[in-house]
């Protein structure tokens, strides 16, 4: 299955889904979640949500990791989902892998979708205000959202401000070398407010921190 990945990834890369480098340094860094989740909880997530799915990484790679857990692809563009969906059929992850089209401040308000993933997941979505405001109404009680960071990230408090997180329902971004990659895990710790994520466009062009 992992050669079968790595062709998904390669082609997904042809097409200009993935950025540049090695296909297996692509897929190595899926393994930075699966380390932050298991550093934290006891049993694999029930679902995951990946933000900006794109061509695949990480999600692809925690749906065939974790074969029980429910795994839904977002992204806002479609022919990036077509592809999405083709690469489930392709590693037979249909029973439990799916595509959402659309925008993430948008999906988040479907009833299907909101609070139904104890993991969200993100890698190159957007910055760490709009990050955080597209993803937590995706989350359950006692969810987390796992981000990739820069490979020399600024100070933490900086990118990830406490009150900020915390205007959100989430608690302090916790730091993390995570395979060898930096990451941050962020815990939701209390309901999100009725107003966020706010209308679409608005947490991109107007970031909360």
């Amino acid at each position: 299955m992992p050669d079968r990945l790595l062709a998904v990834l390669d082609r997904a890369r042809s097409f200009g889904f993935l950025g540049p480098g090695d296909v297996q340094g692509h897929l190595d860094h899926a393994s930075a979640f699966i380390e932050a989740w298991d550093g934290a909880r006891a049993q694999p997530p029930r679902a995951l949500l990946d933000l900006g799915a794109g061509g695949g990484v990480p999600g692809l790679a925690l749906a065939l990791a974790w074969p029980a857990c429910r795994v839904v692809l977002l992204d806002a563009s479609s022919r990036r989902c077509a592809f999405l969906q083709g690469a489930l059929h392709e590693l037979g992850l249909e029973a439990t892998g799916a595509v959402a089209h659309g925008r993430a401040e948008l999906l988040a308000r479907d009833p299907v979708l909101a609070g139904a993933f104890d993991l969200v997941t993100a890698r190159s979505f957007a910055p760490p205000g709009t990050t955080a405001e597209c993803g937590v109404r995706f989350l359950a009680a006692d969810g987390l959202l796992v981000v990739s960071e820069p490979p020399d990230p600024a100070d933490v408090a900086d990118r990830w401000p406490s009150d900020g997180l915390a205007s959100l329902g989430l608690g302090a971004a916790e730091p993390l070398n995570a395979a060898g990659w930096h990451v941050v895990r962020i815990p939701l710790v209390s309901s999100c407010p009725e107003q966020y994520p706010r209308r679409d466009g608005v947490p991109a062009k107007r970031p909360l921190f």
